[in-house]
């Protein structure tokens, strides 16, 4: 088959907002893109240096309903507990994937050790949507070690894309998703190029991290100027030539077109369902999970 490329529809900065007390980036929503069908927020956090003095990355036990949230770690260490019973370390290049179906509890933050000796805290929150007939779902919760994950090598051997979800040619990812994705972390180093290729049914975008590339020959994402960028369905794929040492994240997946209605950590289809969750967590529906 020929490749076409996928036109390019957005290019967006990666300003900083306040969540709180924590300053992160937040390219997606913005005013110009409100979601890229089935992927709802992106947060980009740190680099962070985390000592007992410094921890603003702690996030007590707080519920979700009627999404996925999803955690790329990047630089650091955390520990993930949930109302599932699950606890466990992600590590750096580690993924942490919750679906919180009708609802859970969860808490993550730099765990003990790690604060206690120092270091840095960097990476990436995503929410993906859940359709309607699976928002009420059992809630699940999926981790996986970097070195689990298999990796597709471009053909120069400058570009190397690890594969979270979905597939990315030969290689299968990991991770068991709920509706139809491919999630992709990409390392690309000085002078590599490469032909991403993107299923025709989905949307898709793609967040750099850190470095600069030039996507589809013409455009440039480049750190703390434009990072983030969304494409029409008209194509097959993206040309990506990396101008320094850079990483990526390539999100896309086949969008169901619904109509979604947020409030806080739930995701719903409608104010009733929202107010259902917010009875359903003060009645203890989606379990209990003690601070530490």
């Amino acid at each position: 088959m020929e490749n076409k490329l996928n036109t390019i529809k957005n290019i967006e900065r990666s300003d900083f907002v306040m969540m709180g007390a924590v300053r992160l980036r937040q390219p997606l929503p913005t005013n110009q893109v409100q979601d890229v069908d089935p992927f709802l927020l992106l947060h980009h956090y740190g680099p962070y240096e985390i000592s007992p003095e410094k921890n603003p990355m702690d996030l007590g036990p707080h519920p979700h309903r009627g999404f996925e949230p999803v955690t790329f770690l990047i630089q650091g260490e955390q520990l993930h507990r949930d109302s599932l019973g699950n606890e466990s370390i992600v590590k750096a290049g580690d993924v942490q994937w919750t679906t919180s179906g009708r609802g859970i509890i969860h808490a993550e933050g730099p765990h003990k050790a790690f604060v206690e000796k120092g270091g840095i805290l960097e990476g990436i929150q995503l929410w993906i949507n859940l359709p309607a007939e699976k928002k009420m779902i059992q809630p699940n919760y999926q981790h996986v070690k970097d070195e689990d994950f298999q990796v597709f090598t471009s053909n120069d051997g400058f570009i190397t894309s690890k594969v979270i979800a979905g597939s990315l040619l030969n290689a299968k990812g990991k991770i068991e998703t709920q509706t139809p994705l491919d999630v992709f972390m990409i390392d690309a180093k000085k002078g590599g190029k490469s032909f991403l290729p993107v299923k025709e049914s989905h949307q898709s975008m793609i967040y750099l991290i850190d470095g600069e590339v030039k996507i589809n020959q013409k455009e440039l994402l480049v750190k703390d100027q434009n990072q983030m960028m969304t494409f029409h369905q008209d194509g097959n794929g993206l040309y990506i030539k990396a101008n320094q040492d850079a990483k990526l994240l390539f999100l896309s997946g086949e969008p169901f077109n619904e109509k979604v209605v947020s409030w806080g950590p739930y995701v719903m289809n409608s104010q009733t369902e929202i107010l259902e969750a917010l009875r359903d967590y003060q009645m203890g529906k989606m379990g209990f999970l003690p601070a530490n």
